[in-house]
């Protein structure tokens, strides 16, 4: 019996093996249909807010910086609250149904300030509470082997639909006359779209795949959930310090545009472009860069593509042409996102347990945005009292200093897929020996129990 099961599982990898699975594939389609109907709305806000209800400059800037920075202080709650009990999906259609009705929000708001920013919050706080769980299911739904194939194929239809959202968003303004009522009500609809999408076509947690590294039984609860349990171990820990170091030395998009624009002097109007010639970039690179990491190891991406972005921070220092510096820097904002998002999410699932991988995941997102958001702050400090070119050069030495130390950090060879069992909290180490985060005298961590012979 022992020797079937063993082969049955071998044969199952081998037939998963090159290939994305249907789970991920269906969460990948819930990711499309939701970033069309997230972006619909981005792409309108700033010409609804300023031109149609004449938002001041400081008011706009209010929302903006609400619009993007919830989303951190709600990833930790989402990931624990799928981690207990194993309710990935629940959780993560909890928070795209909230993003949906979100939109109605808008437009019951009447042009309120207060009713936009609690529309605007609610939206960020689902995109928050489904982002750790929606991971861990990616994560949970792959064989160790293919997690950056995965991740790549996922982020890459999730970029589909943010390229498709802002055409989507100004065919509706032609269309309808600039009637935004219209574009929230047709946003609201393709948002509860992607709801029943994860409902149909993406399974539960006792569904998915039997990999190695993962059963199905090791979701169950654990007591005394903490938020902070993963940074006891090593190998997450020097993970999640390499990315909240290179995050606090990424200055974000939105500046690297204004430079752009600044350098170039082109029409304000072609500006909401920018973002889609990244975007189109990462669209194309996101499966390459994630199928690399699987065969070489996922910390070489994704060094490089901090690298890329280095790239592009040293480019906008030089006195190139305009079409070099605007092809040249959104091609290369766009190989930093392919070959680190999703190659991110890879390398450190399988570091984690299967049941603390999606709160394990929204600690790690969440400590790399809050340090993108104080680089951002500290950029924009500096370019006000220093001046663009000195600000580019003390990001451009922020960003080298980062990646020498990330470099030092990741580990190598990348830890390998560890088994779990419902009480793993940590790594796991020799059988009949307790892990990193077992101890004898910690009854909530429990030694694992002794193997058992195997029965013929």
């Amino acid at each position: 019996m022992y020797l079937a099961t063993t082969d049955a599982a071998a044969t199952a990898t081998k037939v998963t093996r090159g290939r994305v699975g249907g789970p991920v594939l269906a969460l990948g389609a819930v990711s499309l249909v939701t970033d069309i109907s997230s972006e619909i709305v981005t792409a309108v806000l700033p010409f609804y807010f300023v031109l149609q209800l004449g938002l001041s400059p400081l008011q706009f800037g209010f929302l903006d910086g609400l619009y993007n920075g919830v989303t951190a202080l709600v990833r930790l709650w989402g990931g624990h609250a799928a981690d207990r009990g194993g309710r990935h999906k629940l959780v993560a259609g909890c928070g795209y149904a909230l993003s949906a009705l979100s939109r109605l929000g808008l437009l019951l708001a009447g042009g309120g300030t207060l009713g936009i920013g609690a529309s605007l919050a609610a939206d960020r706080i689902g995109k928050g509470v489904r982002t750790g769980p929606r991971d861990a299911l990616i994560s949970l739904s792959a064989p160790p082997d293919a997690l950056g194939r995965a991740f790549g194929v996922h982020r890459a239809m999730d970029t589909t639909g943010a390229l498709l959202g802002p055409l989507a968003a100004f065919a509706l303004l032609w269309a309808t006359a600039d009637a935004y009522d219209a574009v929230f009500v047709v946003s609201a609809c393709v948002g509860v779209v992607g709801v029943l999408l994860l409902v149909a076509f993406v399974p539960g947690q006792a569904k998915l795949p039997r990999h190695e590294g993962h059963r199905p039984g090791s979701t169950a609860p654990l007591p005394r959930a903490r938020v902070l349990l993963p940074l006891r171990d090593p190998a997450f820990r020097r993970i999640f310090g390499a990315a909240a170091l290179l995050g606090a030395a990424t200055i974000g998009d939105s500046f690297l545009y204004l430079l752009v624009q600044r350098r170039l002097d082109f029409a304000v109007s072609w500006f909401p472009l920018l973002p889609l010639g990244a975007a189109a970039v990462y669209l194309l690179l996101a499966v390459p860069a994630g199928r690399l990491g699987d065969r070489i190891g996922r910390r070489v991406p994704f060094l490089c593509g901090h690298t890329a972005l280095l790239a592009g921070y040293l480019l906008l220092l030089t006195s190139g042409a305009g079409p070099v510096l605007l092809v040249g820097v959104l091609l290369l904002l766009g190989v930093f996102y392919a070959a680190t998002d999703g190659v991110l999410m890879a390398l450190v699932g399988p570091v984690l347990p299967a049941a603390r991988r999606a709160g394990g995941m929204a600690l790690l997102q969440t400590g790399q945005a809050l340090c993108r958001l104080l680089a951002a702050a500290g950029f924009g400090a500096a370019w006000t009292l220093w001046g663009t070119r000195p600000a580019l050069i003390a990001a451009v030495l922020a960003l080298a200093t980062a990646l020498a130390a990330a470099a030092v950090l990741l580990p190598r060879p990348e830890p390998p897929a560890r088994p779990d069992r419902p009480d793993s909290t940590g790594p796991m180490a020799s059988p009949g020996s307790p892990g990193p985060l077992a101890s004898p005298d910690r009854p909530d961590f429990p030694d694992p129990p002794e193997r058992q012979p195997s029965r013929t």
